[in-house]
């Protein structure tokens, strides 16, 4: 659980970024196929972190699985379950995606629509240097919040598994890889 204090400042629309990097930035992903560590950049990345940490928080990514695996590009995870029901979700947040992060292997990155401003609970971890999903004047990207600090081979593990379709979506592993938990790891 994150502290009272921060747990009301994460739910905030508006909020302060010093407060928000008194907050734990450490997050790990316990998955089936070993754990995943994140650094999260809430200088950088402000709102798109504090939502990342209120999914966190209420439990959201917990028994979720990887719904989409891309062999050398990424693995993405945060919204369906093992049975691909699509879970609810907040408001979408609006995009960060020109902060300066590169989508570079080993970052993590918020999934979202056509429209940049419609990045909710989905996430993807990049495999490999992705560049060309960054935001720029005029075009916003994919907005990069953090990066793998352990379990790198954890994430190639996941970016190398037989993927099929399941009823309409693509890229699904044949074998469910959940996140089993997610949680903050305190300072």
């Amino acid at each position: 659980m994150l502290k009272p204090f921060i747990s009301g400042l994460v739910l905030a629309t508006t909020f302060s970024t010093t407060a928000l990097a008194e907050a734990p930035t450490q997050v790990v992903f316990e998955t089936s196929k070993g754990n995943i560590q994140l650094e999260l950049d809430a200088e950088k990345a402000p709102i798109t972190v504090a939502n990342f940490l209120k999914y966190v928080d209420k439990g959201h990514y917990d028994g979720v699985i990887f719904h989409r695996v891309i062999p050398g590009f990424m693995i993405q995870g945060g919204g369906f379950t093992p049975d691909m029901v699509k879970l609810d979700t907040d408001a979408p947040i609006k995009h960060e995606s020109e902060n300066g992060l590169s989508n570079l292997r080993g970052t993590i990155a918020m999934a979202r629509t056509n429209d940049p401003d419609s990045a909710a609970a989905q996430f993807f971890i990049n495999t490999v240097d992705n560049r060309r999903l960054d935001g720029m004047p005029g075009r916003p990207g994919y907005t990069v919040f953090g990066k793998v600090t352990q379990g790198m081979d954890v994430v190639d593990s996941i970016g190398k598994v037989s993927t099929g379709r399941q009823g309409r979506f693509q890229d699904v592993p044949t074998t469910p890889i959940l996140i089993n938990k997610a949680s903050l790891i305190a300072d």
